[in-house]
């Protein structure tokens, strides 16, 4: 067992950093697998491009991260895989609604990687997932990944909770039943009375007492999304769309930026501690409509 939290926090950062890289590498091979004739063919295969920022803090160990962003692709209309460390002290207000935030004085620090993928077909589902590693004066993991559909389809509903539910069940410390339903609760627009999209996994505060074991089921995460989405974005490459289905795709989408907008914790942790505007804004969709 792992016991220094240096270490910990090193290897944690070191992963998301890593996931974060097999994860544009995929990407980036799915925007060169287009045959001829599927739909943006003709456009150039996208690329990520990376933008690092910093985290003022008085005692300059503040921390910060790296943007890793796709637009205009052919897959992928705007995409997002971006890693953070940072440090600091919350305010004094903030810190009461962290656990161990008030016996550490304020201090904490926080690595993760977030991504946020808006497609360019209303055939191919849009997806989050993010897995974040927490210490105050306590010690914890979060993260999950749902999946958001334009139109859902049955099957790949089916093939998402079930390669999460493998994944859960292969870790003593996860439980996918309460992540699914944690899940279904967290990601509901409560002012529009529905869903965001089909679900998936949500977990927080995840401190078993064996960080390795937890560490292992956060990995098996990250591992999990790397097996199971581009599997579900090629099932779809291929599909034509209307202008109806577009116009239906920009609508979803404006539902998705008022949760994030509105009801999603990462978006205020990353505001509220500091964090670059741009790297916490990024999971907003590149276009979006309201009614």
């Amino acid at each position: 067992m792992t016991d220094n939290l240096d270490e910990k926090k090193t290897l944690a950062a070191e992963w998301f950093a890593a996931l974060r890289d097999r994860i544009c590498a995929e990407f980036e091979r799915l925007e060169t697998e287009l045959a001829d004739d599927m739909p943006h063919a003709d456009l150039a295969p996208g690329k990520f491009e990376r933008t690092t920022w910093e985290r003022p803090d008085e005692s300059g160990g503040g921390g910060g991260g790296t943007m890793a962003v796709m637009r205009g692709g052919r897959v992928f209309e705007k995409v997002g895989v971006n890693i953070s460390k940072v440090g600091g002290t919350f305010s004094e207000q903030f810190r009461k609604e962290i656990p161990g935030a008030e016996e550490s004085g304020g201090a904490f620090w926080a690595s993760g990687v977030s991504l946020v993928a808006h497609m360019r077909s209303p055939k191919v589902p849009a997806i989050h997932m993010n897995t974040r590693m927490i210490v105050t004066s306590k010690s914890w993991f979060g993260g999950g990944t749902d999946l958001n559909p334009m139109v859902e389809v049955p099957q790949d509903t089916a093939d998402f909770h079930a390669a999460l539910k493998r994944t859960c069940d292969a870790h003593a410390c996860a439980d996918y039943p309460r992540y699914k339903e944690w899940c279904d609760e967290y990601f509901f627009i409560k002012h529009r009375n529905q869903a965001r999209g089909v679900g998936g996994i949500f977990f927080d505060y995840l401190d078993s007492g064996d960080w390795d074991v937890d560490f292992a089921f956060v990995r098996g995460v990250g591992e999990c999304f790397l097996d199971i989405y581009p599997a579900l974005v090629r099932r779809h490459l291929g599909e034509t769309w209307t202008a109806e289905d577009r116009e239906w795709q920009l609508r979803k989408r404006g539902l998705y930026a008022e949760f994030n907008l509105v009801y999603d914790r990462g978006t205020r942790f990353g505001l509220m501690t500091g964090g670059n505007p741009e790297a916490v804004l990024m999971s907003l969709p590149p276009e979006a409509k309201w009614p």
